[in-house]
């Protein structure tokens, strides 16, 4: 499937024989972009990503985004339509048709939030929460880890559903350190594709001889909840300060209070984000707690939206 495409006519493409209509343009990155487009027979609507590949480098990489989508079947993580490698003026676009998620990211609903100064209700910081663990269980039971957690890739349905996206960070989740070199390439590697206010802290300094795993992504997930309870992540202000991100990922982070939320996110919260790996709990115990804390959620919080 997506071996053949074509750009048909203006304002249209084909994908596996199948017709879609440009309609805008959705958002633009470094090195891709992301259209709205609509499916002629059907009707629906789809968000097609345009990866630039500048070189074998970019194609492997793109592949690798592609097969790692195609490897889940899961609510909680964005699955693939259709996909192909197009040769436009000399260069290679690796095109991926993906269901199109009219709510937007979890940042977009977080930013409505802050600007309306409300904040958002626990029982729905319990709701993605749980959505997002739910994927992110699916990623570290087969072996491999997210690695770019944040609320720009987590998008939202009309239900709070939340989808886990842009999964080409994604790689295996163990990872053996053996040197002084291994650790410099994983660290380079981190400093690429790996957002620096949500990236765990044993990616800045990353030790000669250790393992690196699927932990990296309950720190990001720990921001993410961060995030949904104060409306910014928790290192976002230090990095627009410019001071040192890495600094302040060794300390234990802290709560602004008074806090509206319950104890038991609190304790949730700090629960998750341990600077030491080995000391950092793993999805299915994050998962057994949000469960537990939305069995004995209470509607008591004021602040609703």
């Amino acid at each position: 499937m997506g071996q053949t495409m074509c750009i048909c006519s203006r304002g249209s493409i084909a994908i596996d024989n199948k017709k879609y209509y440009y309609i805008q343009k959705l958002d633009e990155g470094g090195f891709s972009y992301v259209d709205l487009v609509e499916g002629a027979k059907d009707g629906h609507f789809y968000a097609l990503k345009r990866i630039l590949c500048h070189d074998r480098e970019g194609r492997q990489d793109a592949q690798t985004e592609m097969e790692m989508h195609q490897m889940f079947n899961h609510p909680n993580i964005l699955s693939l339509v259709a996909h192909a490698f197009i040769d436009r003026g000399g260069k290679t676009e690796a095109w991926l048709l993906l269901p199109y998620i009219r709510k937007g990211s979890l940042w977009s609903v977080l930013e409505k939030l802050r600007d309306k100064g409300s904040s958002m209700p626990e029982k729905q910081i319990l709701q993605i929460l749980h959505g997002i663990c739910s994927g992110l269980k699916a990623i570290h039971e087969k072996g491999y880890a997210h690695r770019d957690l944040k609320p720009t890739n987590v998008l939202l349905d009309e239900d709070d559903r939340p989808v886990l996206m842009d999964l080409g960070s994604m790689n295996r989740a163990r990872v053996e350190v053996r040197g002084t070199r291994d650790a410099m390439t994983i660290q380079d590697w981190a400093a690429q594709r790996c957002t620096i206010s949500y990236r765990a802290p044993e990616l800045f300094n990353v030790e000669s001889h250790c393992i690196i795993d699927e932990r990296t992504d309950i720190w990001s997930l720990g921001c993410v909840l961060y995030c949904m309870m104060m409306l910014e992540g928790p290192y976002d202000m230090v990095f627009q300060r410019g001071d040192s991100v890495a600094l302040a990922v060794q300390n234990p982070v802290a709560i602004p209070q008074p806090c509206i939320y319950s104890q038991g996110l609190q304790v949730l919260l700090s629960s998750i984000m341990v600077s030491n790996p080995q000391e950092r709990p793993d999805i299915h115990w994050v998962l057994d707690q949000v469960q537990d804390l939305q069995s004995r959620s209470p509607n008591t919080q004021s602040n609703m939206v």
